[in-house]
């Protein structure tokens, strides 16, 4: 009997170097091949350019104090400036922490702290988020230091902060992102060349966080071996290659972007193509047609935007031919619609988690539409992946239990958290998805469920525990418990039940409000019920996924209810 056990091979072997050795490297070889274009920004740099200006960050960062170690942070959305501060921190042996743009101040302020961050790269602001106003709210001293000199009560670590897109009306405290650059010097760049030997592949270089499944996130620790070579089997399972021009409208503060999306193309001389700061099917559509892009990225959710955007047939999207489409399930009309209509037919299906740099497993274009709509393909070089039940027993193939996987690809570990990575990741090395699935008889993994109650909405990963650990704070909810609903739009989305106070009210609306500019606009919850108890077992658990059918029952009865008046 054959065992739920894979383990990826490829003539590609592993390489051990530093990103900023990546980039050098690509620099040598495509000094005049465009690198990155960001069309929203209107600017295009070849390699030889993107090389220089990262080696001119990067003696900045060290000529502002920031030393080998150190934790930079970026909050921002899509630009040149990220993709610019990601090489140019790793250049200069610095930790980027990727913090997301919808974050609020109680988010920011967790995240800035719990890694110690010295440094914050930010957009000045972003659709409604004011970064600036929220950095003055979080630390108001600010405007009374020197740029790089804050000393701040709640953000103690913290000295520097850059705005992307600053100007003179910044506040004293805050410095131009340029002014990094221009803060480099000839001592500082000779450090920069003096410090290269010290930087090893198995550094940490990057810190992801993912949403907690007990209140706060965890920040995924990455290093530069990590993330390379994930990015290099990514492109080479997709038959990416040199030449090749990727439209990447997924964000970049994901693996899906500054990994999949960036390293993939700087590993094989490609160029990224960012469309816009955030995703509009539009900008993706223009960028593709004149931008000439053979690769696009996206989660089934902006595929379906695209191909359901009014003026779809008055594109031209005659040069795609690949990309990745990750996040959640693809439904099969919208994979053939991809095929068909975007001239995508080398286009593949990835799977795996930050944790895990990020993917393990990923279809080729070789396989059959039915492996690339019901499977995430087969496992990813060098990476090892087996499925156990309870007892942690290997299961036969077609049997389901949890993924597990090991390999060059997993985590550092969890920052600062010495027990939650030893609760994902065991002794042996192998790190615990979560995810229910089985593997075929020819290696193909379908993913059948999740062991935990995480939330997929629209490629956001979504632990409800911390979205009720915020709302029990608010002083109507005596009890309060979410979880996830099927949504047309978004594959998921958020359901809120409630035990309210006596003599307390609470409705959506208030929810609504309480939320607003404290969590992430994508964690605030879209339907709320006031209920008098939460189904439960004997023994007092919880069962949320009653409360799911219910609440689906509850919406079909009122959508029947509509079709009838």
């Amino acid at each position: 009997m054959e065992m739920s056990y894979v383990s990826g091979t490829s003539d590609l072997p592993l390489v051990h170097a530093t990103i900023g050795q990546l980039l050098s490297t690509a620099a040598e070889e495509y000094a005049d091949r465009e690198a990155l274009v960001s069309i929203h920004q209107s600017l295009r740099y070849t390699y030889s350019e993107l090389d220089a200006l990262v080696n001119s960050y990067a003696a900045g960062f060290l000529a502002c104090g920031m030393k080998p170690g150190d934790r930079v942070g970026i909050w921002s959305p899509n630009n040149a400036e990220w993709v610019i501060t990601q090489f140019a921190t790793a250049r200069a042996g610095l930790i980027l922490v990727n913090i997301n743009p919808a974050y609020r101040l109680n988010e920011l302020e967790y995240a800035l702290n719990k890694t110690g961050c010295k440094g914050l790269v930010s957009a000045k602001s972003f659709k409604t988020s004011n970064y600036v106003g929220m950095v003055q709210s979080l630390a108001p001293e600010i405007e009374q230091c020197e740029p790089g000199q804050l000393q701040s009560e709640k953000l103690p670590d913290l000295k520097l902060v850059a705005v992307i897109g600053g100007d003179e009306d910044l506040p004293s405290g805050f410095m131009n992102f340029e002014a990094i650059s221009a803060a480099a010097t000839k001592k500082s760049h000779q450090e920069l060349i003096d410090l290269q030997p010290s930087l090893d592949a198995d550094d940490a270089i990057n810190i992801q966080f993912t949403s907690g499944t007990t209140g706060f996130p965890k920040g995924a620790t990455l290093s530069h071996h990590n993330i390379i070579n994930n990015g290099r089997f990514c492109g080479d399972r997709m038959k990416f290659q040199s030449g090749d021009r990727l439209c990447i409208p997924v964000p970049l503060y994901h693996c899906f972007g500054m990994v999949l999306g960036v390293l993939t193309c700087v590993s094989l001389g490609a160029t990224m193509v960012l469309p816009d700061e955030a995703f509009e099917a539009a900008s993706v559509l223009q960028a593709v047609q004149d931008e000439k892009c053979t690769g696009l990225f996206g989660v089934p959710t902006m595929f379906i935007a695209e191909l359901d955007h009014p003026d779809f047939e008055q594109y031209d999207l005659s040069t795609l031919r690949t990309g990745v489409m990750a996040g959640s399930p693809c439904p099969i009309e919208v994979m053939k619609r991809v095929i068909s209509d975007m001239n995508m037919v080398d286009v593949t299906i990835g799977y795996g988690m930050t944790e895990l740099s990020p993917l393990s497993f990923q279809t080729c274009p070789e396989d059959s539409l039915e492996k690339s709509v019901t499977t995430v393909g087969r496992a990813h070089p060098f990476v090892e992946t087996k499925i156990v039940n309870k007892q942690g027993q290997v299961v036969p193939r077609g049997v389901q239990g949890e993924i597990l996987s090991r390999g060059y690809s997993v985590m550092k570990g969890y920052w600062n958290d010495e027990e939650r990575t030893a609760e994902a990741r065991d002794a042996e090395g192998w790190m615990h998805t979560g995810d229910l699935g089985v593997i075929d008889d020819e290696g193909y993994c379908k993913i059948t469920g999740r062991s935990k109650d995480m939330i997929i909405r629209g490629g956001e990963n979504i632990y409800p525990r911390e979205i009720e650990e915020f709302l029990y704070t608010h002083p109507a909810i005596a009890d309060v418990q979410v979880f996830g609903i099927p949504d047309e739009k978004y594959g998921e989305d958020i359901c809120a039940w409630i035990l309210k106070k006596p003599g307390h009210d609470v409705d959506l609306a208030t929810i609504k409000e309480f939320c607003a500019g404290k969590i992430a606009h994508f964690k605030v919850p879209r339907i709320v019920r006031v209920v008098d108890e939460f189904p439960m077992t004997v023994t007092g658990k919880i069962q949320k996924f009653v409360m799911r059918d219910m609440m689906i029952e509850i919406m079909d009865q009122d959508a029947a209810r509509i079709r009838g008046t």
